[in-house]
């Protein structure tokens, strides 16, 4: 028996050319639709969704927690990362005021404060499985402030500060050689403090994710290259040098922005500056690094802070993902857009199984990239594969929101295979109503 507002529903989406691309309110009963355009009908015109950006996008993502627990202070800490995080992207009117360093802290902070909550709820779970049993956690003080957070001991602050030792002790090592300040000295210099005296390193493959987050880096001396580069780039600027970047293939290389750039690549002791500061990709004939020269660098497109921080966000969606989805060996995030029989696809509709998927690594794929779409709104690309996260996470109205959203922007060919799935995903939803609505009819009345 189906409801009588889903029949009416459903007659109602047969017989419009427009399909609803989602609701706002309560269950079935939604108090507004947001509505698409559909190629097969009128002019075919892609149309703008006007309204508030996804809930999903503009707040972290905490969706299935018991409201008992909102005011636990892992959420307060939550919210705020993402809303200082928010800040320091967006209200910035010069991209050269955006510290590196204070974005990718906080968004350690948030992702460290998910952990965290997720600890502790595991932790009370296990103390009501055993009865009688007692436990005493230990109580977070009260976040009010960005300077209440702590991570591994330190504040943000804390943790900018480590940045400005580093550059303390390029200048004490400048003095030492009592050399001057000439851009490859000072370059040297910072290198004898990373690589020599902090013995900092970066990994060639990584497949822990902790080491993609700057105070992990920063404790250990170890992490990915990104992070490396970030580093070198906050400490130069603590020094008064300028360090740009760009991405290059898979590498993102960092040089100083000097007018003589043929010294960095001049090879003292059998390595190039340029080799010591980017690492083994400039030596490696498989990267598009080692066809670079003095003349080469002049021609790349240099990142804008907005775009390092991008970069560090995409590779935390990355191995995130990876981690997500181990039991699945060679699962993509777009693999749900091309079906093998895709004539069987929408026949075997009631049947749609997902993949089995690690929940703890997947909602930390979904918040990278929520953050990642506060920077970059109008990128069809990122806000598809945000879209296919929240499906696998079968959060399938949020997810129809966002496919929708991206087929206005995306070219017309890539607008066409997701249609079809986002017709998809309205089946998925309406089945899930549907099976609630069994599940409710189903419990006996005392």
């Amino acid at each position: 028996m189906v409801h009588p507002s889903m029949a009416l529903l459903l007659s109602a989406t047969r017989s419009q050319p427009l399909c609803f691309l989602g609701c706002q309110g309560d269950g079935l009963f939604p108090s507004s639709f947001r509505f698409g355009f559909d190629r097969r009908f009128g002019n075919g015109k892609k149309t703008r969704h006007v309204g508030s950006p996804p809930q999903s996008v503009a707040s972290p993502t905490m969706c299935g927690q018991k409201r008992d627990h909102l005011s636990d202070p892992n959420l307060k800490i939550l919210r705020l990362a993402r809303e200082k995080f928010t800040q320091e992207i967006s209200f910035r009117s010069e991209d050269k005021d955006l510290s590196l360093a204070k974005a990718l802290l906080l968004v350690a902070a948030e992702d460290e404060a998910f952990l965290s909550f997720n600890r502790d709820m595991d932790a009370c779970s296990l103390l009501s499985e055993r009865k009688g049993a007692t436990g005493q956690f230990k109580a977070l003080s009260e976040v009010t402030d960005v300077e209440d957070i702590s991570l591994a001991g330190k504040t943000i602050s804390g943790w900018l500060k480590e940045l400005d030792v580093i550059a303390a002790e390029v200048k004490s090592e400048l003095i030492s050689r009592e050399i001057g300040c000439h851009l490859l000295e000072v370059l040297e210099a910072v290198n004898v403090v990373l690589f020599d005296s902090r013995g900092f390193r970066r990994f060639p493959v990584l497949v822990d994710s902790k080491f993609s987050y700057l105070h992990t880096v920063l404790s250990y001396g170890c992490g990915s290259a990104i992070m490396f580069s970030i580093i070198y780039i906050e400490v130069c600027r603590r020094l008064g040098v300028t360090v740009v970047g760009s991405r290059v293939g898979e590498d993102f290389l960092i040089w100083p922005q000097s007018g003589n750039l043929v010294e960095l690549f001049r090879s003292a002791s059998g390595h190039s500056l340029f080799a010591t500061i980017n690492g083994r990709c400039v030596k490696d004939p498989r990267s598009k690094a080692s066809e670079l020269d003095s003349g080469s660098l002049l021609r790349l497109d240099i990142a804008t802070n907005r775009d390092i921080i991008g970069i560090a966000l995409a590779n935390l969606i990355r191995l995130h993902w990876k981690r997500a989805s181990k039991a699945n060996h060679g699962l993509m995030l777009t693999s749900p857009l091309r079906p093998v029989h895709p004539g069987k696809d929408k026949a075997n509709m009631g049947e749609t199984s997902l993949p089995l998927l690690r929940p703890q690594e997947l909602r930390l794929a979904i918040m990278a990239s929520e953050r990642l779409l506060i920077l970059q709104p109008d990128n069809w690309t990122l806000r598809r594969d945000h879209g296919l996260l929240l499906y696998y996470s079968r959060r399938y109205v949020e997810a129809v929101q966002e496919l929708s959203i991206c087929m206005a922007f995306a070219p017309e060919e890539e607008a066409e295979i997701l249609e079809p799935f986002v017709e998809k995903l309205h089946l998925l939803r309406l089945l899930s109503s549907w099976e609630c609505l069994d599940q409710a009819d189903s419990v006996p009345v005392l």
